[in-house]
């Protein structure tokens, strides 16, 4: 069972990720609950923002990091990371969001931000090598294949919520859609 906590972070994050300044009574709505009902938990905003950001710092960064660690293969590490994005959703778009927002103080001596610049740097160097190999194209940057990977993911959470497909289907596109897309 979702307990009213749970629900109005879930709902905060779909809210946040689609638009950042909206309402907290945006939020109330899409957890289907009064706005006084989310006080209750939540004294402002600000630290309705921060319980999400923590929630999606965990989950995100374990399912990434649990990506990267599962294979030596670079190729299947990419893969594996496209679908940890894909699997944590909403939660994973925000959290790539807010670490690129302006405004966001990043520190390498915050454990959040030094796990964030982990799972780049693993991810550059991952299409680094591929692009050594030729699996990739060489002209791209590894910024311009980094937005390219969260648009894909961002695509395909988008598609989940509305297609009858199955999951495994949707990823399958996912992966071909990106990995064509950086093909030389």
């Amino acid at each position: 069972m979702v307990t009213t906590k749970s629900r109005i972070i879930e709902s905060a994050i779909e809210v946040f990720n689609q638009d950042f300044s909206a309402p907290l009574q945006k939020v109330a709505n899409n957890a289907k609950i009064t706005r006084r009902t989310l006080h209750r938990y939540f004294k402002d905003r600000e630290e309705l923002v921060a319980t999400c950001e923590r929630e999606m710092e965990v989950s995100c960064k374990k399912a990434m990091i649990a990506a990267i660690k599962g294979s030596d293969v670079p190729l299947i590490q990419l893969e594996n990371m496209l679908y940890a994005g894909i699997d944590c959703g909403a939660k994973y778009s925000f959290f790539y969001k807010l670490h690129q927002q302006d405004g966001h103080k990043h520190s390498k001596n915050n454990k959040d931000c030094a796990d964030y610049d982990f799972i780049y740097n693993s991810f550059s160097n991952i299409v680094k090598e591929l692009q050594k190999t030729g699996i990739i194209n060489e002209q791209m940057t590894v910024q311009w294949i980094q937005n390219l990977h969260t648009g894909i993911i961002n695509s395909t959470v988008n598609m989940n919520d509305t297609s009858k497909s199955s999951k495994s289907n949707i990823k399958n596109l996912a992966w071909n859609s990106f990995i064509k897309g950086i093909a030389p």
